[in-house]
């Protein structure tokens, strides 16, 4: 806990992690997520190669500690990288040569066996969180030593869990005392502090931060997201085999008619030379809050007024600003 403390707590404006998302998060949001006190992740998978992955995480770092040395008293949190651990994952033992090259201080494990990760990240200081969609999932990574568990609730986007947070996190803290982050729904201040009234250490927030000018997406996506509500997302395995929050009008853009293949045992799906990460859009619950596209600074900014008009006190520092709440 100690190490979670050093790097987290002693680093951070809000508790936000900007969660990593495949095919969204580069290194321009990543450094613009650490430079604003929160932090800022991406997964491997999103470097075509382990060179590609070594200049990221290169530009990552060289960018945040020039940062701290051009404003020694700003808050700015460290950065993460998300690994898939799965046995399927045939280029995991290359990526890890090259974060573990970089001592990458955070590392977020998925859908596998985090063991050899975590004592390989312990080696040199840094953390490993892992995560899960429910308490067998959570049983098994603390027994892998992991430092802290990301839950992934229902209404989260992508690849997301089916128990609800309130049930989740309160039956994961009968038996974990460790750092727990949630993620399903979390759009602003307020649902930060809620995490945390639940139990949770920590918010992971994805959705929102696509709908920001350093997110570096189709245009079209940051404006669906900000004319879509929760009715217009669909949760289906139908494109990934596993089941994930699309946006209906991402699909229907892409030439799919869902209502030809919901809801059927198989499909002979051509998607017409479409890819359903690329060109079918993922969001969670979280979406019918968003309205509109603004800086992740800003957004920040708008997190941190709305999290203290919450708490009622100020845990985290930052600086006061104006809310402007615009209308749906």
């Amino acid at each position: 806990m100690n190490a979670v403390n050093t790097l987290l707590n002693d680093n951070l404006k809000l508790p936000v992690i900007c969660a990593p998302m495949f095919l969204v998060s580069t290194p321009k949001l990543v450094i613009s997520a650490c430079k604003n006190g929160v932090v800022g992740s991406f997964p491997a998978f999103n470097t075509r190669t382990q060179a590609a992955l070594d200049e990221w995480l290169t530009t990552i770092a060289t960018a945040l500690e020039a940062e701290q040395v051009a404003n020694p008293g700003a808050c700015v949190a460290p950065f993460a990288v998300n690994l898939v651990v799965h046995p399927s994952n045939k280029r995991l033992d290359a990526d890890f040569d090259v974060v573990r090259k970089h001592k990458v201080p955070f590392v977020i494990t998925s859908q596998g066996n985090p063991s050899a990760i975590t004592q390989a990240v312990h080696e040199w200081g840094g953390i490993v969180f892992h995560d899960v969609i429910n308490v067998a999932h959570a049983k098994k990574a603390i027994k892998a030593g992991v430092d802290g568990l990301i839950l992934v609730a229902s209404g989260a986007g992508g690849h997301a869990g089916e128990v609800n947070p309130f049930a989740l996190v309160r039956e994961v803290r009968e038996f974990w005392h460790g750092p727990i982050v949630l993620a399903g729904s979390i759009n602003d201040g307020f649902g930060i502090r809620a995490a945390e009234v639940l139990g949770a250490n920590y918010s992971y927030m994805g959705t929102r931060f696509i709908a920001t000018e350093e997110a570096e997406v189709d245009p079209d996506y940051k404006a669906m997201l900000v004319t879509s509500s929760v009715d217009d997302l669909v949760f289906t395995d139908t494109f990934t085999g596993v089941k994930c929050h699309f946006l209906k009008p991402s699909i229907a853009r892409a030439g799919v008619d869902l209502g030809d293949i919901e809801g059927k045992d198989s499909v002979d799906l051509d998607l017409g030379g479409s890819n359903a990460w690329k060109d079918m859009w993922s969001a969670g619950h979280g979406v019918s809050g968003i309205h509109s596209v603004i800086s992740v600074k800003q957004l920040v900014t708008q997190l941190h007024e709305e999290y203290q008009r919450a708490v009622g006190t100020e845990p985290f520092p930052h600086t006061r600003s104006n809310h402007h709440i615009k209308s749906a």
